[in-house]
């Protein structure tokens, strides 16, 4: 059974909302196709052959399971449009990077295989796939565990892009992002990293930013169920200490 999608979350007024259900989907892009799979949603960006965004609530359970990587990267049938496929990447010199990683879809062997279709899969250069990314991903894995539940946003930014690949023009993105939104008590926290494809050295707080900064990139809506006066205070944080920085 696929993962309820809303979350019943406590959020007193005075932070600006009423109590409900927390939906951290972003805003549709344009009339891009939207799919949910078992522990994640993503927005098929069919000009560029790769997600615009994909979305997820991580759980310290989550975090926890273990499970061997089936590394069964599989066309992604589901996108209406034909998503890449392996071959697509073959003899590039790119990684197929995952966007929502491996590691965060161990609850099932559904859910993992369902982290290595080609729609999750974003050329990435192995340098920032195998270095600074993975070292993003664990990072974020830290903090699920440490504050039990959190939600990514994640995906490529089509700015300053390195080029095409393959026939089907695969764009090559200049960045990556990913934002985060947890909720201590009544507050909503959030943070958001920018990081460019080449040259990315050093560490991460390097590359921090705030969320309403990554929207103007973008044109990504993230988190618009929050009531606007919250949203709009939340998404330009820049809070490095409570985030462990």
């Amino acid at each position: 059974m696929k993962k309820q999608f809303l979350l019943a979350i406590a959020v007193a007024t005075c932070t600006g909302l009423a109590a409900q259900d927390f939906d951290y989907q972003p805003g549709q892009v344009g009339n891009h196709q939207i799919i949910t799979y078992t522990q994640f949603t993503l927005s098929y960006n069919e000009e560029h052959e790769q997600a615009d965004w994909v979305a997820y609530e991580l759980t310290a359970g989550e975090v926890s399971a273990e499970m061997d990587r089936c590394d069964c990267f599989a066309t992604d049938h589901n996108v209406t449009s034909g998503s890449s496929t392996e071959k697509d990447y073959g003899s590039t010199g790119f990684d197929k990077g995952h966007l929502c990683p491996a590691a965060d879809n161990n609850m099932s062997e559904e859910a993992n295989q369902e982290s290595f279709l080609m729609s999750n899969m974003s050329p990435q250069l192995p340098q920032f796939n195998r270095g600074i990314w993975a070292d993003l991903e664990h990072w974020v894995r830290q903090q699920a565990k440490e504050h039990k539940k959190i939600y990514v946003v994640t995906g490529p930014v089509f700015v300053n892009n390195l080029g095409t690949m393959s026939d089907k023009k695969i764009t090559i993105p200049g960045y990556f992002y990913k934002t985060i939104l947890r909720f201590d008590g009544k507050t909503v926290k959030t943070i958001a990293f920018l990081l460019p494809h080449v040259g990315a050295v050093g560490k991460l707080k390097d590359y921090v930013v705030a969320v309403n900064s990554v929207e103007t990139l973008t044109g990504i809506d993230f988190y618009p169920v929050l009531n606007n006066s919250v949203e709009n205070k939340a998404e330009s944080q820049i809070e490095l200490k409570t985030w462990g920085f």
